[in-house]
């Protein structure tokens, strides 16, 4: 009896580990289908342009756009990692709040681009973060997406942007979710 009562503690002690862990979603976790450690094979495909019969906008209707497709998915621009679909990339290449006067101002990143570059943050914040040598700022219309990131540890992957030049993507793995990053220089 004693050996059974071992045997029930011992197994419980193995599961807490597990029990304890996040589970993610608001907390700043994967959720099923997003991130977790998924990298995109390729970046999002150029926006369609609009119809000739549609009217062209000078900016969004709203400016909060949702982005949430699916239930439990995050309230930001994502990568589905079932497909690699881009959710929120389609503003097209006239979307102001990504002009630049000056596009690649400070160079053109060349330390590796896409899923064969995987990049860990070394610290500071939205408008000037960095790693491996070379410095980002977040475009200031996507700060609002990136409150959760983790600027001294996360891991992310840069990605050309089709539509706006002098932009990039910085996609985390961890969350699975994307911002508009300008190049600052080495």
């Amino acid at each position: 009896m004693k050996q059974l009562i071992g045997l029930f503690f011992v197994s419980l002690l193995l599961t807490l580990p597990g029990l304890a862990q996040e589970k993610g979603g608001a907390h700043g976790g994967a959720v099923r289908g997003v991130g977790g450690g998924h990298i995109p094979s390729h970046g999002p495909a150029p926006a369609r342009a609009p119809k000739q019969n549609a009217p062209q906008r000078s900016a969004p209707a709203a400016e909060h756009q949702t982005f949430a497709d699916k239930a439990g998915h995050p309230e930001a621009p994502h990568v589905h990692a079932s497909g690699d679909k881009w959710v929120g990339h389609d503003s097209g290449p006239n979307d102001p709040h990504y002009h630049l006067d000056h596009p690649f101002e400070h160079g053109r990143f060349t330390g590796g681009i896409g899923k064969g570059h995987v990049w860990r943050l070394s610290g500071g914040g939205p408008s000037r973060f960095g790693f491996g040598g070379f410095f980002f700022s977040v475009a200031p219309y996507d700060i609002g997406y990136c409150g959760d990131w983790l600027w001294d540890s996360d891991s992310i992957v840069i990605y050309d942007d089709p539509d706006h030049p002098g932009w990039y993507l910085a996609y985390n793995t961890r969350l699975g979710t994307y911002v508009h990053v300008e190049y600052l220089g080495a």
